[in-house]
């Protein structure tokens, strides 16, 4: 194999680029902005790997050669392992796939699965749903919302949201699948209004425990254009803030997204709320506009992936019997996370993934407005 085989020429970089805002805005299980900043570490990882290899593989032709000069055979080099052959169309191609079942599919071929260590597939109790209570539940949590203290993010400083996640996923290795899922660990996230600069510590992203800058443009030039699936500050401070105009632009932009167009609202909705940082009058709109959509219930106990306790709003997506659900404290109805859980059974190798399994869970420990990068509150304070 030749060591330029996966360096990437121009039309390559804009095919890349294309996969990357085709992946970002076709995931119809939410948390787009969190694979978005997977996908951009992954690429990341993959170009420096490529690299060292490429130069072992010149040292290594230079040594072959050198012994050949010197009448001693050189030996047959061995082609690489899978994973760094992955060009970076495929792999954005593949973390699309990976996501679209909403359970991450991992294989014994070398692939690096995550930083983060693994344990048993995640389990709850499947709480009841109901329609009882929601209008008046969705205006509590409006209320609370506007109450909230919601400062405006002023050019130069950064939103950081801290939070703890886990999830659960269908593992195989040597052709036999099984269920597992990545312990619960903290990520922190920081970015600058316009979308442009941002860093990441993920042990599920990053192998450095310092993390790794999201800043654009990438090595290719390329800068996404802020959308509802990948939206900066300064692109949600220009939405309407009618409810029923910014769920006609929520079915509008997301069309042909997800598994209906109802479930891909609703999971629009939810990234906005948990990976982002909406305006005030946006974030009480989101709300209101969630209450439209058919087929919200409530839930009464749910759980974050801290263990607080709280009531949620919910939907079943019946494609893939998930049950995405918002959870907010019972008392004070501020947002605490987010989790999906299985409600029906599947069939074939997904049937694995019984009614009760947790496949995503996360919790909000802190979302707030910093004067630096890689700052947190404390520090600021």
């Amino acid at each position: 194999m030749n060591a330029n085989t996966s360096r990437q020429s121009p039309a390559e970089g804009e095919e890349s680029a294309q996969l990357f805002t085709r992946t970002a805005r076709d995931l119809p299980t939410g948390r787009h902005q969190f694979h978005r900043e997977r996908l951009m570490a992954q690429i990341h990882e993959t170009r420096q790997q490529e690299r060292q290899e490429e130069r072992q593989e010149e040292r290594q032709a230079e040594r072959q050669q050198e012994r050949t000069t010197a009448g001693v055979p050189g030996r047959t080099r061995r082609l690489r392992l899978p994973r760094p052959a992955i060009t970076l169309p495929v792999l954005a191609a593949a973390l699309a796939g990976v996501v679209v079942a909403g359970v991450v599919r991992t294989g014994g071929d070398g692939v690096r699965d995550s930083g983060v260590a693994t344990g048993p597939a995640l389990t709850t109790t499947v709480g009841v749903a109901t329609t009882k209570g929601l209008p008046q539940l969705l205006g509590q949590i409006t209320l609370a919302a506007a109450e909230d203290d919601h400062p405006v993010v002023k050019p130069g400083q950064y939103i950081y949201i801290e939070s703890k996640s886990a999830d659960t996923f269908l593992k195989t290795v040597d052709d036999k699948t099984s269920l597992a899922s990545h312990q619960l660990h903290t990520r922190q996230l920081w970015e600058s209004p316009d979308g442009t600069k941002g860093w990441l510590i993920d042990p599920a992203v990053n192998d450095s425990p310092e993390g790794e800058t999201l800043s654009l443009p990438d090595e290719q030039g390329n800068t996404p254009k802020a959308h509802l699936g990948a939206p900066s500050y300064d692109y949600l401070t220009k939405l309407t803030t009618d409810p029923d105009e910014l769920l006609a632009k929520i079915y509008k932009e997301t069309e042909g997204q997800g598994n209906t167009p109802d479930q891909q609202a609703f999971t629009t909705i939810g990234d906005l709320l948990t990976q982002s940082y909406p305006p005030a009058e946006l974030y009480s709109a989101l709300f209101k506009a969630a209450a439209k959509i058919p087929g919200v219930v409530v839930v009464n106990d749910a759980v974050d992936a801290v263990g607080r306790h709280g009531v949620a709003v919910a939907r079943l997506d019946e494609t893939s019997g998930q049950r995405e659900e918002w959870i907010f404290d019972t008392k004070t109805h501020v947002f605490l996370g987010e989790r999906s859980v299985q409600v029906k059974r599947l069939s074939g190798t997904d049937a694995l993934i019984k009614p009760g399994t947790v496949t995503y869970t996360s919790a909000i420990l802190n979302r707030a407005i910093v004067d630096g990068i890689k700052q947190t509150p404390s520090q600021a304070g």
